[in-house]
């Protein structure tokens, strides 16, 4: 009746019939993962935020750094607003 022996699982192994890239073809990553630091090998919260850093500290790429800081800016000062923020105090 199979009261002692336990049901082992079923083995499914699925080759594509034409896939010849390298690799499996069935692995999910971003099409950016290979150019980011922050998500390769990293593990733990701090270290990522930590490499992530690093790599806007050291980006050559000046626009973007650019573009991030007033993006940053104009989200910091709609937080102020938003929260009624008295802004006088700063400018006199």
């Amino acid at each position: 009746m199979g009261v002692l022996k336990t049901r082992k699982n079923k083995k499914y192994s699925y080759s594509p019939r034409y896939y010849e890239g390298e690799g499996s073809p069935f692995k999910l990553e971003s099409k950016f993962d290979q150019y980011r630091k922050a998500t390769l090998e990293n593990k733990g919260l701090k270290k990522k935020f930590t490499t992530a850093l690093d790599d806007f500290k050291y980006n050559k790429d000046e626009r973007a750094n650019k573009i991030t800081l007033i993006i940053l800016m104009v989200l910091v000062f709609l937080f102020l607003y938003i929260i009624d923020f008295d802004l006088s105090i700063f400018f006199g």
